[in-house]
């Protein structure tokens, strides 16, 4: 898997950072009961779909990017990029405590350091609209929701990294791209060595957000743009 990563990244997982990741994912399978964090448990399939998948974001993040990991969960992708990306400044939010405390504590473990955030991406937003370089954002809802969610905290210039597993979606997001000032500008393609595929879709801020956005009480569900 190290190699995997270094093919397609050209990031250089050094020992320090395979042991921290490994310190992670011992801690996730131990915890996971507890916190309801991921299907995935076996250790090769947790390297596999969640580190190096997380990982493979790095190819579109500028150099000391500030990112923002809406709807972080168990911490994919931002702690994975962190390890791998130690010039990093990352922030997770998310709407529950104990996925919070669960990043909190792995953090503790790997010896990272990062910004969280116990907070509904809509409520967060207001706080910190064009706050960050790169808002991340992974399984957490379909492409056109996932925009709203995450456009207002990036900045005039920015990116919002969504990753799929394929391009299927961008057409139902064009109307909310459009609406949130965003365009799609690269995306990028992978294999996992599993034979999963994997897409990485990279929207640029080209217009400021409007402030209405996201909107609250779970409208951007219950009436995608």
């Amino acid at each position: 898997m190290k190699d995997y990563i270094f093919q397609q990244t050209k990031i250089e997982l050094t020992n320090q950072m395979c042991e921290q990741l490994a310190l992670y994912c011992e801690f996730l399978r131990q915890e996971n009961e507890k916190y309801n964090l991921t299907a995935i448990t076996d250790p090769a399939e947790v390297w596999e779909k969640h580190f190096a998948d997380s990982i493979l974001g790095s190819v579109a993040i500028p150099n000391g990017a500030t990112l923002c990991d809406i709807g972080s969960g168990a911490g994919f992708p931002a702690l994975p990029l962190k390890v791998a990306r130690p010039d990093l400044s990352v922030t997770l939010v998310d709407s529950l405590a104990k996925r919070i405390n669960f990043t909190k504590m792995a953090c503790e473990k790997m010896g990272i350091s990062a910004n969280f955030h116990h907070d509904r991406a809509e409520d967060f937003a207001k706080t910190h609209s064009e706050s960050f370089d790169v808002a991340t954002a992974r399984a957490v809802a379909p492409l056109n929701i996932l925009l709203e969610y995450t456009a207002q905290i990036v900045k005039l210039g920015g990116i919002v990294l969504a990753y799929k597993t394929d391009l299927s979606e961008v057409d139902l997001a064009k109307n909310a791209a459009k609406t949130l000032g965003l365009k799609l500008v690269d995306t990028h393609s992978f294999v996992l060595p599993n034979g999963s595929n994997r897409c990485l879709l990279v929207y640029k801020k080209i217009a400021h957000t409007p402030k209405a956005y996201p909107r609250p009480q779970n409208k951007p569900r219950k009436m995608p743009l």
